[in-house]
C-alpha cells in the first residue's frame, strides 16, 4: 500500500492550472507503455480499462476483476509517477474491499462509472451514496474520478443530466468528474455547472487538442484506449511490411 503523500501529489496536479495547461494523463495498457510515458516526462498516468482489456485478450468490460487489478499492479510497480486506474463500475465489490484491493496495487486514483452492467444509467442518488462510501473507505488515499455516462447512454438532455449527476458526485466526495463523450460544444455549460476539476476524453490526433480542451474549461485530459489502439495500428503496419 502507498502512503497518502503520493495521492496528495496527484490530487494537487488537478488544481491551480491555467486554462491552456490542463493535466494530460496518457493511458498505459502494460508496464512497457507505462515506462514510455513516464520517460516522456508526464507527471502521472491513468490506465484505460479498454486498453488494458485488449492487452489481456478480453473485450472491453469483460476482464475479470482479479486480472484487472493484477495488470494495474504491474503498471504501478514499473514507474515512479502516480497512477490512476480505471476500475469500471467497481466489479460489484463492496466499497471497503474495493478500496483495499485498489490500494494494494499501489494506484492512487481511480475512475468509477455510473453505467449499469446492462448498459443503462444508475440511479444518480444511489450512485452518489455508493461513491460516498468509497470516499469514506479511501480517506485521502485515492483521487476519485467519477465518470458521468449521460453522453454515451442516450440521456434525453445529456448536458443537464451530466451537471445534475456531477454535482451529486462532487458532494459525495469525488475529486474530479468525467462526462465521457462530451463534445466540445458542451464544455462551457459543463464548466459553468460543475464545481472542481473536469476530465474530458481527447483523441490521439485531431482536434480539439489538449490545450484547446483546456481553454474550453477542461482540467484533465485522458485518451481512453486511444493510445493502445494507435500503437496496435502502428504495429499492424510494421507487420504488414515484414512479409
Amino acid at each position: 500500500m502507498v502512503s497518502s503523500t503520493k495521492a496528495g501529489t496527484f490530487r494537487a496536479l488537478h488544481h491551480d492550472r491555467s486554462p491552456g495547461d490542463p493535466l494530460v494523463l496518457p493511458g498505459p495498457w502494460d508496464a512497457a507503455s507505462a515506462r514510455v510515458f513516464e520517460g516522456a516526462g508526464f507527471p502521472a498516468l491513468a490506465t484505460p480499462s479498454a486498453g488494458v482489456s485488449a492487452s489481456l485478450g478480453y473485450e472491453d468490460g469483460a476482464t475479470p476483476a482479479d486480472e484487472m487489478f493484477a495488470a494495474v499492479r504491474r503498471i504501478v510497480r514499473s514507474v515512479s509517477v502516480p497512477v490512476s486506474a480505471d476500475i469500471e463500475d467497481g466489479y460489484g465489490i463492496a466499497p471497503k474491499e474495493l478500496v483495499e484491493r485498489l490500494l494494494e496495487t499501489g494506484a492512487v486514483g481511480c475512475n468509477l462509472e455510473d453505467s449499469t452492467r446492462e448498459g443503462g444509467l444508475k440511479d444518480p442518488r444511489a450512485h452518489a451514496d455508493w461513491l460516498a462510501e468509497v470516499r469514506t473507505a479511501a480517506g485521502d488515499g485515492i483521487v476519485l474520478n467519477a465518470r458521468v455516462d449521460t453522453f454515451i447512454r442516450g440521456a434525453a438532455d445529456p448536458v443537464a443530466e451530466a451537471v445534475e449527476r456531477a454535482r451529486l458526485y462532487v458532494a459525495a466526495g469525488a475529486d474530479c468528474v468525467y462526462p465521457i463523450g462530451a463534445p466540445a460544444a458542451a464544455l462551457p455549460a459543463l464548466r459553468a455547472g460543475v464545481e472542481g476539476p473536469l476530465n474530458v476524453g481527447a483523441t490521439v490526433r485531431g482536434t480539439p487538442t489538449p490545450r484547446e480542451w483546456g481553454e474550453l474549461g477542461a482540467t484533465r485530459i485522458t485518451f481512453g484506449p486511444g493510445l493502445q489502439r494507435a500503437a496496435d495500428a502502428a504495429l499492424r503496419e510494421i507487420a504488414d511490411k515484414l512479409g
